[in-house]
C-alpha cells in the first residue's frame, strides 16, 4: 500500500500486528529447536539441530530474494523496488500458515531414546508463569545474555540505511540474496564447528566468542571507513555491480550479515548447553527474543531520526563494545557436561534448582 499508494498508516498497523504474531513465532521456534531433542543431545549436538533450524529459517528469504533480484535485475539506479515484488513476498509468507500445522505438538514427540518431550501447556497458571519468568530473568545466564541480545544485531538498521542510500535497486536485491546465502552458511558452519567433539565445551565457548568479537570489531572499522568515504564524496554515490568500487562496499554488508546470524547461532548454543525442559526453554527463548525485539525497536527508532548514518553506525559500535564484558562472562559459565534430570516435563512452576 505504501509502496504504490503512499498509505503510511497501513504500514504502521501491519508492523504492529506482525510484531504480535512474530513474538509467538520466535518463542515457539526456539523452544522446538532446543526442546524437542533428547536431553543428552542439548549440549554439543544441539548445535547441529539449531544450525539446521536456523538455516531452514533463511530458506524463505533465499527464495524471496531470488525473486526480487529477477524482478529488478535491470534497475541499476537508486530508488524503490516494484510493488509486484511485495505481492510475491506476501504470497510466500501466506504459505507459512498451512505448513505450520505439519509441526508435531510436544506431547506427540518421541525422542531417539524413546522418551517424550512433555507438554509445556499442562501448567497454564498465569501467575505461576509470571513467577517463572521473573526468576528466569534474574538467573545469571539469562541476565548476562540480555545485553548481547539487545545490541547483537543493532547494526542491521544501519545496514538497511547503508544499502538504500548508496546502492542501486538491483544491487540491494543482490544484497538480500547474498545475505540469505551468508546467513544459511553461517548457521550450518557454526553448527558444525560448535559440535566438534575434540574441543571442550567451555573452551569452545571462549574461543568462538573471541573470534566473533575480533571479526565484528574489524568489520565495524571497515564500515566506518566506507561510510566516511561515501559521506564525504564530492558527487552522489551509487554503487552498482557494473561500477568500480562495488566490491569494497558490498562485501562488508554480506560479512555483517554472516556475523549477525552467527550471533543467533552462538546465543542459542549457549542456552542449549544448559539442561532445561521444554516449558523452561519456551520461556527462556521468549525472554531473550523479547529483548532482541526491544533492541530492534530502539535501533529502528534511532534509524528513523534525521541523523547522519555515521552517527547510527557509531551508536551500534559503542553498544556492541559495551556488551562484550557480559558476554565474555557468560562463556565462563558454560558447563562441560549437562546435568540430566529424570523428569523432563513441566512442573507446578519450579525451575531447575527450585526442587528439593
Amino acid at each position: 500500500m505504501n509502496n504504490r499508494y503512499g498509505t503510511q498508516w497501513f504500514v504502521l498497523f501491519g508492523a504492529a500486528t506482525c510484531g504480535v504474531a512474530a513474538s509467538a513465532f520466535w518463542a515457539t521456534e526456539g523452544a522446538v529447536a532446543l526442546g524437542y531433542p533428547r536431553v543428552g543431545d542439548r549440549g554439543k549436538a544441539t548445535s547441529d539441530i539449531a544450525g539446521v533450524w536456523l538455516g531452514l529459517r533463511e530458506l524463505g528469504q533465499l527464495i524471496g530474494s531470488s525473486i526480487q533480484l529477477s524482478l529488478n535485475v535491470h534497475k541499476n539506479k537508486t530508488g524503490k523496488v516494484g510493488y509486484t515484488t511485495y505481492l510475491t513476498l506476501i504470497g510466500l509468507q501466506c504459505l507459512g500458515l498451512p505448513l505450520a500445522f505439519l509441526v508435531s505438538s510436544p506431547e506427540k514427540v518421541i525422542r531417539s531414546d524413546g522418551a517424550k518431550a512433555g507438554d509445556p501447556t499442562l501448567s497454564k497458571n498465569f501467575l505461576i508463569q509470571l513467577r517463572r519468568i521473573g526468576k528466569l530473568i534474574l538467573k545469571k545466564l539469562i541476565f548476562l545474555l540480555i545485553p548481547i541480545c539487545i545490541v547483537g544485531t543493532w547494526n542491521g538498521t544501519y545496514q538497511g540505511i547503508y544499502l538504500t542510500k548508496y546502492f542501486s535497486v538491483r544491487a540491494r536485491t543482490l544484497g538480500a540474496l547474498t545475505s540469505s546465502i551468508a546467513a544459511t552458511a553461517a548457521n550450518l558452519f557454526w553448527g558444525w564447528v560448535l559440535d566438534l567433539k575434540f574441543v571442550r565445551r567451555p573452551t569452545m565457548a571462549k574461543l568462538v566468542w573471541a573470534i566473533f568479537a575480533a571479526i565484528l570489531l574489524a568489520l565495524f572499522g571497515w564500515q566506518v571507513a566506507n561510510e566516511n568515504l561515501y559521506e564525504h564524496s564530492p558527487s552522489k554515490v551509487t554503487l552498482d555491480w557494473d561500477l568500480s568500487g562495488f566490491g569494497r562496499g558490498f562485501a562488508v554488508n554480506v560479512l555483517f550479515r554472516f556475523m549477525n546470524e552467527s550471533h543467533y547461532m552462538f546465543v542459542y548454543w549457549i542456552v542449549g548447553t544448559f539442561d532445561q525442559d521444554v516449558s523452561t526453554l519456551t520461556l527462556t527463548v521468549g525472554i531473550l527474543r523479547s529483548f532482541e525485539s526491544i533492541g530492534s525497536t530502539l535501533a529502528n527508532g534511532i534509524g528513523a531520526l534525521h541523523i547522519k548514518p555515521m552517527t547510527n553506525l557509531i551508536v551500534a559500535f559503542v553498544l556492541f563494545v559495551a556488551a562484550i564484558p557480559t558476554t565474555t562472562w557468560v562463556t565462563y559459565l558454560v558447563p562441560e557436561h549437562t546435568t540430566i534430570n529424570k523428569v523432563d516435563t513441566p512442573d507446578s512452576g519450579c525451575l531447575e534448582g527450585d526442587k528439593p
